[in-house]
């Protein structure tokens, strides 16, 4: 996924839109996720998501469903903004 991106824009449920601001990606054991917060919405906690291929490659996000999986992405995003303060 290129790492320019800055706002996504996801359908929920119900097929509605909603954009959100990407605040990371992170590269993890040959994999990459994205760290995003709804767009304009400041007490909102962020989402990871994993970008993974459908069977055509094109990429999609998947949401994190494993707890050891979803525990070390969050270790891996408190180191790399624990080290920018």
């Amino acid at each position: 996924m290129d790492n320019n991106v800055e706002t996504i824009v996801l359908n929920d449920e119900e097929g509605k839109e909603i954009e959100f601001d990407v605040l990371t990606k992170l590269d993890i054991e040959d994999k990459e996720y994205l760290i995003v917060t709804r767009t304009g919405e400041d007490d909102v906690d962020a989402i990871a998501l994993r970008v993974d291929k459908d069977e055509d490659g094109n990429e999609i996000l998947v949401t994190i469903e494993d707890d050891e999986e979803f525990e070390m992405i969050s270790e891996a995003y408190e180191a790399v903004f624990s080290e920018e303060f």
